[in-house]
């Protein structure tokens, strides 16, 4: 006894028509039995196409019911129906439908990888199918390669994969030859045998008896079943299915690994395009890894030339901040000051600093000059280095010794033609001076657009101007000890000294702080341009995605009518999106590593350091547009309607 596996009752199917509809089929009453070979017969534009795409899920009714097993499938959901397509059916297409890019063992496994099969497994079978089919020799050939009779054999070990009780063929035999077509039938007629209800989509009467029972369309409507006499439904017998076996999880697994593969070859299909979408997150990647070297660099420089100052310096200068107006009155700043403070366990060092404008001349030659009266101790403070001579010393300042350490400005703007001016005399203001060293240019020094001339600051007292009190006072603050604790103890000292604290203190990170902080306003300025590259690039890579989309419809429409879920669908394009974003994003690092290197090679003494990071930023960036952009076009093409997508050329 057999049982009815499909049944349609009062099935109707319409589609839109202008500002209508047209029925394609009108009250269907069809009931197929487990075990049948049927063959559903009608000219063009009878609605057997229409009837073979519901029957296998593939398209919804308009009204009426579908029955399969009992199973109403007006209740399922898209995945569900995906499912019976995995496990119910199996479709046999007029054109094949085969995935180019696939050889025919790949093509035949396919189903296997939505069912959640391992590899090895699903690799097997495949195999097994395509020998019982004849085609051993040929498992390796792509489609292009293959003749209409071996792609419709792989087409049918496809349908057998995952075991489907039901075999839908439409037109197996319009695409193929005569010998070819009888080929296929027998096939299918080894398959009735077997105990699989096979349904055949035809217009061929020839085909059709091949069949055990004839349904003939007309203008939508069945107007006629007939059963051959002496033909009688086969006992279905038990099908294989090849369950995969494993969890959820591990199936999930399965398919996420086919996935990849799938997105790897899809972008290797289409090199240039795939090359062209990265560019613009190669481009913007590089740029924003770049630019956060480039100002990370720019920082750590300056920082650098900072701590040639000292890196754990304080400015002593007198009233309450730059720019008060009551400073010049205050006179408390004195050398006995700096005597106080040098004696404190926390300085290193300490210099006083008084500064008098005056005018240098040598000879013919003049130019204004900044004449700084400094201690023994403000060429360690301040990290100076000599190009020639020698610094002076305490003995010198005990003298009140009337020599100058110059910097290269004054140097060459009153020894334009003396290479070494060591020994020459200058007269600054009205004390003459000997020339006993010249500041390296790069040094702090010669910083500035005045020419500055250095000499003890006793000198200054005794012999320029009669100035008493200092200017400032520059501690350098031992290494083991915090700079806020020395600042702290520094102010103890001197508000006890003077009774007030008529003082003020400035210490270098202070100036670190604020070159810090211009330089993360300055990188996230140029970042944010490199962000909109960035967003460029996610707006190629939507577009060109969603033309990928159309150009795979196909494909798609196949991936569904054999099983794929939307989720595997989305699944797929999104890989495939973030993928292309991932490669970019690492070829953005290597051509922002290389222009690094390429800045290293012209300029050695500019290194931009590579953060992990900036680079794992990057990284995580490029994925994250890959998943924003891509998730569109990736939506788009899970949402596809099967037959539409089967249609589509």
């Amino acid at each position: 006894m057999t049982a009815t596996l499909l049944e349609m009752r009062g099935l109707r199917r319409e589609f839109p028509a202008g500002e209508g509809t047209v029925a394609v089929l009108k009250d269907i009453d069809l009931c197929i039995e487990a075990g049948e070979m049927v063959a559903i017969v009608g000219a063009s534009g009878s609605g057997k196409s229409t009837l073979m795409d519901i029957l296998g899920c593939l398209d919804c009714a308009t009204s009426g019911s579908y029955r399969i097993a009992g199973r109403d499938v007006s209740t399922l959901s898209p995945d569900e129906l995906a499912g019976l397509r995995r496990e119910r059916f199996g479709f046999i297409f007029q054109r094949y439908h085969l995935l180019d890019d696939l050889p025919a063992v790949g093509n035949v496994a396919l189903p296997a990888v939505y069912a959640g099969q391992p590899a090895e497994a699903r690799q097997a079978r495949a195999q097994e199918l395509l020998t019982r089919l004849d085609l051993a020799d040929r498992m390796l050939h792509r489609p292009a390669q293959l003749s209409g009779g071996q792609q419709q054999r792989v087409s049918i070990a496809r349908a057998l994969m995952n075991g489907g009780t039901v075999v839908l063929a439409d037109e197996p035999t319009g695409a193929l030859d005569k010998a070819s077509g009888q080929e296929v039938m027998q096939i299918l007629q080894e398959l009735h045998a077997g105990g699989r209800t096979v349904i055949l989509i035809t217009h061929d009467m020839n085909v059709a008896a091949y069949a055990e029972r004839v349904i003939e369309l007309s203008d939508g409507v069945i107007v006629a079943d007939r059963r051959s006499e002496g033909k009688a439904p086969l006992q279905a017998a038990q099908i294989r299915h090849t369950s995969p076996g494993n969890t959820a999880m591990q199936g999930w697994g399965h398919r996420m690994a086919e996935a990849l593969q799938m997105a790897v070859r899809a972008l290797d299909a289409h090199r240039l395009r795939s090359f062209l979408t990265m560019l613009g997150i190669v481009i913007g990647i590089a740029a924003v890894v770049f630019v956060v070297a480039l100002g990370r660099g720019a920082q750590d420089k300056v920082l650098a030339q900072i701590g040639t100052l000292g890196t754990n310096t304080l400015e002593i200068y007198p009233g309450r901040e730059f720019g008060d107006l009551q400073a010049s009155a205050i006179d408390t700043l004195v050398p006995a000051d700096v005597q106080a403070l040098a004696a404190q366990a926390y300085v290193d060092s300490a210099t006083p600093s008084l500064s008098v404008a005056v005018t240098a001349r040598y000879q013919q030659a003049g130019v204004s000059a900044q004449i700084n009266g400094v201690g023994a101790g403000h060429f360690p403070v301040w990290g100076l280095q000599l190009s020639a001579g020698r610094f002076f010393d305490e003995r010198d300042i005990g003298h009140s010794a009337q020599v100058v350490v110059i910097d290269h400005k004054a140097a060459r703007a009153l020894f334009p033609f003396n290479p070494s001016p060591l020994g020459e005399t200058v007269l600054l203001g009205s004390m003459p001076a000997e020339v006993i060293g010249v500041l390296a240019p790069e040094t702090h020094g010669a910083a500035g657009p005045t020419p500055t001339f250095l000499v003890p600051y006793t000198s200054v007292y005794s012999r320029l101007g009669g100035k008493h009190h200092l200017d400032s006072i520059i501690l350098r603050i031992s290494d083991s000890v915090p700079v806020d604790a020395a600042k702290q103890a520094a102010i103890a000292l001197l508000t006890e000294r003077h009774g007030r604290q008529d003082f003020f203190i400035y210490d270098s990170d202070q100036i670190r702080q604020a070159v810090g902080r211009t330089g993360q306003v300055l990188t996230l300025l140029i970042s944010s341009i490199a962000g909109i590259a960035l967003l460029v690039g996610g707006v190629g890579v939507m577009n060109i995605m969603l033309v990928s989309v159309t150009e795979r419809t196909r494909e798609i429409g196949v991936r569904m009518a054999i099983g794929a879920r939307q989720s595997d669908i989305l699944q797929q394009f999104l890989i495939e999106a973030v993928m292309v974003c991932l490669i970019g994003g690492l070829l953005g690092i290597l051509l922002a590593l290389g222009l690094g290197a390429l800045v290293a090679v012209f300029n050695p003494q500019w290194q931009l350091p590579f953060t992990t990071g900036s680079i794992v930023w990057a990284v995580a960036s490029s994925s994250l547009i890959g998943i924003c952009f891509g998730f569109l076009p990736a939506r788009a093409a899970a949402r596809l309607n099967p037959v539409q997508a089967l249609a589509r050329d």
